[in-house]
């Protein structure tokens, strides 16, 4: 059997994405190899990255042989910028959440994909959480019976800003974890018929909302996503209730502390060890194992979609539709500031 050559990978980036969720998970995917990194501190690279071909633009990276497939890890408001860059060169593309700033810049980088002919893909890793596979697993026996109310929660207990990028982006949280709030939901439910959104900046020095409260509307269902910066007490995660019973579940996914920890995604990877409690119809509680999360499964199908042997892990149309939930809850949360 032919042995089937390695998917070059150059990453743009280096801070949290691509140094705890893109750079361990392409070193440890089979049929993966990084050729190169674009990052202006070489030295923090090669501290975890030994003889890594680190560059100083895209350009560069662009004109290094061998380089099939560009995970895009840069600020925000430089993702279309580096995808349709990176797409006119020829290149596949794997782009980290949120998809783009704009709608319109979203829709732009689809249609050049599809137009050339390349696999472009968004970074939708909360899909392999732990406690999310947990919760499809109980959805599919139909343990809670109808859903009739979801909540999502990203709370966090960081009185002070930090002077970062991400701090300061166009959006405020709502740009940065609602887009993982969204995608998990519309994974569940599909595309709610409405939303009512409250985005806001609560402490104090912060140059983004650092809050938002968003119901997404539903026949029969309503989902509550949230994510607040002053919370500390934080540990709720997901509360969904159903014709049949209640699902708590505390705690957040261990896999990202993992990796910022140095950990490489190898082994008994991805287990959550905190119990949610199932309460039946009698108000009897019981603890219920988590699935375990893996985020490698998207970098396997990315390989295998790449290879022509499987479907796209997250396809354009998908981040869209996260995106698209994304505008509307702005344009609701500034009509209720007029």
């Amino acid at each position: 059997m032919k042995q089937l050559a390695d998917i070059g990978v150059g990453l743009i980036g280096y801070g949290l994405g691509g140094r705890a969720f893109h750079a361990p998970y392409i070193r440890v995917t089979p049929g993966m190899s990084l050729r190169a990194v674009v990052s202006r501190d070489s030295a923090k690279v090669h501290a975890d990255l030994p003889g890594a071909l680190v560059v100083s633009g895209i350009d560069a990276l662009l004109a290094e042989p061998g380089i099939d497939l560009v995970v895009i890890s840069s600020p925000d408001a430089l993702h279309a910028d580096h995808a349709l860059a990176a797409l006119r060169a020829g290149k596949h593309v794997l782009v980290d959440k949120p998809f783009a700033t704009t709608l319109a810049d979203a829709h732009e980088v689809a249609r050049e994909a599809e137009a050339r002919g390349r696999l472009l893909t968004i970074f939708h890793n909360r899909r392999w959480d732990a406690d999310f596979l947990t919760l499809k697993r109980l959805l599919r026996e139909g343990m809670l019976g109808d859903i009739v109310q979801f909540e999502s929660h990203f709370d966090r207990w960081r009185p002070e800003p930090a002077a970062t990028w991400k701090e300061a982006r166009e959006g405020g949280s709502w740009q940065d974890l609602g887009p993982h709030l969204i995608d998990q939901a519309l994974q569940l439910f599909g595309v709610p018929s409405g939303i009512s959104a409250d985005i806001a900046t609560l402490r104090d020095g912060a140059p983004a909302p650092d809050y938002f409260h968003a119901v997404l509307r539903y026949p029969g269902l309503r989902v509550l996503l949230h994510s607040s910066k002053l919370a500390a007490e934080h540990g709720l995660r997901f509360a969904v209730h159903g014709t049949r019973g209640s699902w708590i579940k505390h705690g957040t996914d261990l896999q990202e502390a993992a990796a910022v920890a140095g950990k490489l995604p190898q082994g008994d990877w991805g287990h959550d060890p905190v119990p949610g409690i199932f309460t039946d119809a009698n108000g009897v509680a019981s603890e219920i194992a988590n699935e375990p999360g893996d985020y490698r499964l998207f970098w396997s199908a990315l390989v295998a979609a790449l290879r022509g042997e499987g479907p796209n892990p997250v396809p354009p149309s998908e981040a869209i539709a996260v995106m698209n939930v994304l505008d509307a809850g702005l344009q609701d949360a500034r009509r209720g500031e007029d």
